[in-house]
């Protein structure tokens, strides 16, 4: 059976593109046009017509298409799992789980969910770049709003930090400082492998930034045991202290590193500010233990109500005050940011 995806492929454009021009939804221009409808035609495929008709009725449920990828992502998860009941609560709704392992097929769960009428509005959470679930779902008629930021930022309703600017600030502050030799230690490298938003936006801010200010980047590695993600983590800082041009502040993007992170430069005997500083990018308060550290929390409450309001928005047609909603970062002080040594 010809799917949406091979026209995609054939015409050498992504999958929202191709529903784009069946339905006619958006502008997309001639050529475009013309690849797909030649791949269309060479392909014979026929979309399928009855699933548009699964929004004759309603039942007020938002489904969360959450990702079990990694044990790492369970804490962020459970969060927005909450945040996103209490939103949708407050609008009327109730809020269904799916859980989406790695090496599942496609979007098989939030397929279910769509031809059976579980949901009205699907939310998308460990969005990538380019994620095929968006175009999946715009092709059989259901409704999605993205937990992220993705790269078609038209496909689909979105809210997000602005990973980007969250990473930019954090070594501007340090910047500001004094500091001058920076290093950004990124999400773990199986998130940027696989394009997630975040981890992806996360880079390009502080990409932005070495040219800026002259920054090092660095990936965190990956490990599904906290002890050994604890034990990798600290031969990767070994690694950056030791050179002759180590760094004297870290931007860290990774929440469950930062406790490592600062336990391994203890036992090290580098005390924090005074001979590094130090800001956690992304982080909840609780994740460091108590610890008065300088940072960018996520804010869960406000993205999980936008992000509500924009699924329901897309359900009813009703306002949203727009369809995406960028959230800049704040910067919370704290006692790991001092002048160079």
């Amino acid at each position: 059976m010809v799917t949406i995806k091979d026209v995609a492929a054939a015409a050498g454009v992504a999958p929202s593109t191709v529903s784009y021009v069946l339905s006619g939804s958006r502008r997309v221009s001639e050529r475009t046009r013309a690849a797909v409808r030649a791949a269309v035609d060479d392909l014979g495929y026929h979309p399928n017509a009855g699933a548009r008709s699964l929004r004759s009725t309603r039942t007020n449920v938002i489904a969360l298409a959450l990702p079990l990828g990694s044990s790492s992502y369970l804490p962020v998860g459970g969060r927005f799992m909450y945040g996103l009941s209490s939103a949708a609560g407050r609008l009327g709704y109730d809020l269904l789980l799916l859980t989406v392992r790695d090496g599942d097929a496609g979007a098989y769960g939030l397929e279910r969910a769509a031809r059976s009428r579980l949901a009205d509005v699907a939310v998308i959470m460990g969005v990538e770049m380019e994620d095929p679930r968006i175009g999946a779902m715009d092709a059989l008629g259901f409704p999605v709003v993205v937990l992220g930021r993705p790269a078609d930022e038209d496909a689909a309703p979105w809210a997000d930090l602005d990973w980007e600017e969250a990473a930019a600030a954090s070594l501007r502050l340090l910047h500001d400082a004094g500091h001058r030799r920076l290093c950004f230690l990124s999400t773990v490298e199986e998130d940027i492998a696989s394009g997630r938003s975040y981890s992806v936006r996360g880079l390009l801010g502080a990409e932005r930034a070495m040219t800026e200010l002259g920054v090092a980047v660095r990936t965190l590695p990956s490990a599904e045991d906290p002890a050994e993600l604890y034990r990798r983590v600290g031969r990767r800082l070994d690694a950056l202290l030791d050179a002759d041009d180590a760094p004297t502040a870290l931007a860290v993007q990774h929440p469950a590193a930062v406790p490592g992170v600062l336990r391994h430069l203890a036992e090290r005997g580098i005390d924090v500010p005074g001979d590094l500083s130090l800001v956690a990018i992304g982080n909840f308060p609780e994740d460091l233990g108590g610890l008065d550290v300088t940072r960018i929390e996520l804010p869960v409450e406000r993205m999980s109500s936008a992000v509500t309001r924009l699924a329901v928005a897309a359900v009813t047609g009703g306002p949203a005050g727009g369809r995406h909603e960028l959230i800049p970062p704040e910067i919370t002080g704290g006692g790991t940011v001092a002048p160079p040594p």
